[in-house]
């Protein structure tokens, strides 16, 4: 049997803990990979003694976030759409939508280059730099944007990957980017004397290289899935099904990007130390972020498939199992994050103002982050289902229906706390609403599997 039909038939015929475990770990592996090397972005620039450098890093954090999120709306929506295609056995209409997904992603890379250079400045203004932020976020950031396009290639070749059940080449693209990364870091920053800006230059030098591996993937037919000009068919049907779930991981994406620039400059006030902190409290709650995020990344196949071969069954136990066990990892990290705050946060900075700040904020953030496993498996499930409404909800309510506001509200109220318990008070708001879907959902889903069981009686 070949692999491709062997990866078919793992995900709508294997023990769902089996197969979840086969798809999620090499996920989480290559989310970890992607938060760590992150992390020692942020460390490594630590190392030049400057809040002004790690502040810059805060202040381009958001940027990075928009052009991922431009890969993640294709990737994700096509990944959605590639698995229900996958499940009701239309190869050809796959081949299609991976085809036009990757030429699109590809012209939009392009575009946001251009678009980003030309106004950078500005848009650093918006997310908050200040007079002694805007040298070093202007050297960082202008190398970022060009490059653009790998990073919306990597999103988006990544998540079409996983969609046809092969999340181990997709893991080792990751970590072989991530540890590039790593490794030129300090050659660039310290021993070339680039500074800040041969952190940026390592990050996409290794990027480029992981696009390489990405599309070597399909250049030497070891894909299901194909790429190639004769597929290329834009239409409404495909655009509209990639854009109904990839609008809703857009959407997050985008307006986590705003409220972090939203952050940065409600933290203005206070100095650069507070700028810096709230940089440094997220890239570390990434850790536990991206291993909810991997999991789903592996979830999401299993879910999508199985929902369009109609095994509702295997479906539902999936969701069980998931919640199940991103919940335990969930309280896991909320554990060490409260105990261990300070200690973290002084691996980045030796600033004693940043770690006062930074050690608080990640208490706060971390209240109810038991529940983020809940909040974002539900999520993951609906984009998977193309419920492309249920998950832009659900996509924009952390970052934005709730946590906007609360940014807007409380600093002017409990002015530095303010700013710190924002995303506590967005969270709760969010697990409400998550709630509410999740029944409904569930009594959706009983309602077609008893429709199909009665189908198959007549």
């Amino acid at each position: 049997m070949k692999d491709t039909d062997k990866r078919a038939k793992m995900l709508g015929e294997e023990k769902i803990p089996k197969v979840l475990i086969k798809l999620a770990i090499p996920a989480i592996v290559a989310m970890l990979v992607n938060a760590v090397y992150n992390l020692v972005d942020t460390m490594f620039v630590g190392m030049l003694n400057n809040t002004s450098a790690i502040g810059a890093i805060s202040i381009a954090f958001p940027i990075f976030m928009i052009i991922g999120a431009f890969g993640q709306m294709f990737g994700v929506g096509a990944g959605s759409y590639i698995s229900r295609l996958l499940g009701e056995n239309n190869k050809e209409m796959a081949d299609k939508t991976t085809s036009t997904t990757f030429f699109t992603s590809l012209g939009c890379g392009v575009l946001f280059t251009i678009v980003g250079l030309i106004f950078l400045e500005p848009i650093l203004k918006i997310f908050g730099a200040t007079d002694t932020i805007m040298p070093f976020a202007k050297d960082y950031s202008r190398i970022l944007v060009l490059g653009s396009v790998f990073t919306v290639m990597n999103m988006t070749l990544n998540n079409m990957i996983r969609a046809e059940g092969n999340a181990k080449y997709s893991m080792v693209a990751i970590s072989l980017g991530a540890g590039i990364n790593i490794a030129l870091d300090p050659i660039f920053m310290f021993s070339l004397g680039m500074g800040i800006k041969g952190a940026a230059l390592a990050t996409v030098l290794a990027q480029s290289i992981s696009s390489v591996y990405l599309i070597y993937y399909f250049i030497a037919k070891k894909s299901y899935i194909k790429i190639s000009l004769k597929y290329f068919a834009p239409s409404k049907q495909i655009y509209n099904e990639i854009m109904k779930i990839g609008m809703a991981t857009f959407a997050r994406q985008a307006l986590a990007s705003l409220s972090m620039g939203l952050i940065n400059i409600a933290s203005k006030p206070y100095g650069d130390a507070a700028v810096a902190s709230m940089g440094i409290t997220f890239r570390i709650l990434s850790i536990g972020l991206f291993v909810i995020f991997g999991y789903n990344q592996g979830f999401q196949p299993v879910a999508g498939y199985n929902y369009g071969a109609k095994q509702y069954k295997r479906l539902k136990e999936a969701i069980k199992v998931s919640l199940k066990w991103t919940t335990v990892f969930s309280i896991l990290m909320t554990l060490v994050f409260m105990f261990f705050a300070k200690n973290i946060v002084c691996v980045f900075s030796k600033d004693p103002e940043v770690i006062k700040i930074g050690a608080k904020t990640l208490r706060a953030v971390t209240l109810f982050f038991p529940l983020f496993g809940f909040q974002q498996v539900y999520a993951s499930l609906f984009q998977s289902l193309g419920k492309g409404k249920e998950a832009l909800l659900l996509s924009i309510s952390r970052q934005g229906i709730f946590l906007i506001p609360s940014i807007l509200i409380l600093p002017k109220l409990f002015e530095l706390n303010g700013v710190i318990f924002s995303q506590t008070i967005a969270d709760f708001c969010t697990i409400i609403v998550t709630a509410i879907l999740a029944v409904k959902i569930h009594k959706h889903l009983n309602e077609e599997e008893n429709c199909c069981y009665t189908n198959q009686l007549t």
